[in-house]
C-alpha cells in the first residue's frame, strides 16, 4: 500500500517543463477517464464518489495553524486563485482539500478560484495547463492586479498555510523547484 502511494506521489511531478504562452483560458467541460477528473472542475465534483474518499477525510481532520490563517485571512480575497490538480494525484489528494479547508475559514470568494484537474501526463483539452506553466501537481496559482504574484506547488516547504499566509501577505516564498 506504502509503495503504491509513493510511487503514486512519484509521478505527480514527472512531466517535462512547459513554455509559458500567456493567451486566456478557456474553459473545458468535465471530463472521467476511469475515475480521473480532466478539464474544469469544481467542489462538489471532488465530495462526490470515488474521490469524496479521500477529500472528505483530510478536509474533516485538517487543522491549520492559528497564526497562519489569521495572515490569509485578512489577505486571501485580493487575489484569484487557480489550481491545477490530478484526482490521481497523492499530493493533490493531500494539499487540494486541505486547502479548500483553508478558504472555506478564510470566508474566501470562490467567484474567484478556478480549479483544473489534468490528466496523468498533466494535460488538459487543448493543452491549457501551458498557459500558466504547469509542470508539477498540485500547483496554486496566486494573481493580484492581473498578475501571479506567486504559487505553491506540489508539497509544502513548511505546512501548507504556513506556505500559502508567506504568498498572500507578500513575503519571501520559493516552492520546492525555484
Amino acid at each position: 500500500m506504502y509503495l503504491l502511494l509513493f510511487i503514486t506521489a512519484a509521478n505527480c511531478g514527472s512531466a517535462q517543463q512547459q513554455e509559458k504562452n500567456n493567451s486566456q483560458p478557456t474553459t473545458e467541460p468535465v471530463q472521467e477517464q476511469n475515475e480521473v477528473l480532466v478539464g474544469s472542475i469544481d467542489r462538489k465534483d471532488l465530495e462526490q464518489a470515488p474521490h469524496a474518499a479521500w477529500f472528505d477525510p483530510m478536509y474533516q481532520s485538517y487543522k491549520p495553524d492559528a497564526a497562519a490563517l489569521e495572515t490569509i485571512k485578512e489577505h486571501i480575497n485580493d487575489y484569484e486563485i487557480k489550481i491545477f490538480m490530478g484526482t490521481w494525484c497523492a499530493d493533490s489528494q493531500l494539499e487540494v482539500p486541505k486547502f479548500y479547508k483553508l478558504l472555506d475559514l478564510s470566508n474566501f470568494n470562490t467567484d474567484n478560484l478556478e480549479v483544473r484537474a489534468v490528466t496523468e501526463d498533466k494535460t488538459l483539452p487543448n493543452d491549457r495547463q501551458k498557459d500558466y506553466d504547469v509542470t508539477y501537481v498540485p500547483t496554486i496559482i496566486f494573481i493580484k492586479d492581473g498578475k501571479e504574484a506567486g504559487r505553491f506547488v506540489e508539497y509544502a516547504q513548511e505546512e501548507l498555510e504556513i506556505d500559502v499566509a508567506k504568498i498572500v501577505s507578500g513575503q519571501a516564498y520559493k516552492h520546492p523547484y525555484q
